[in-house]
């Protein structure tokens, strides 16, 4: 059993920076994703890295501003988040699953995270 949990989410200005944390606890020999979800809107990914953190993929919306990265040592994934626009106003959830390919195509996932609320003004 792996518990996710995230942190870092908060109120930033159009064009600041955060940092999302998510802390596994258990097992953690997993990729690891990011997704968001708007208020009336779908779940979207966001990004995605693999469990050695060689391999790593970003939503179109993101790419370029968004950098996901992880420590298996602290069994802690990370999203920094420059640039951050009001469209990115979400709740953030963070996810473990099989492979990265799984969780960016399909969104299933053995595990989530709680969310932690983004909000970005203009």
């Amino acid at each position: 059993q792996v518990q996710l949990v995230e942190s870092g989410g908060g109120l930033v200005q159009a064009g600041g920076s955060l940092r999302l944390s998510c802390a596994a606890s258990g097992r953690s020999s997993y990729a690891m994703g990011w997704f968001r979800q708007a208020p009336g809107k779908e779940r979207e990914f966001v990004a995605a890295i693999s469990w050695s953190g060689g391999s790593t993929y970003y939503a179109d919306s993101v790419k370029g501003r968004f950098t996901i990265s992880r420590d298996n040592a602290k069994n802690t994934a990370y999203l920094q988040m420059n640039s951050l626009k009001p469209e990115d106003t979400a709740v953030y959830y963070c996810a473990a699953g099989t492979n990265t390919a799984v969780l960016r195509t399909t969104q299933k996932a053995d595990y989530w995270g709680q969310g932690t609320q983004v909000t970005v003004s203009s």
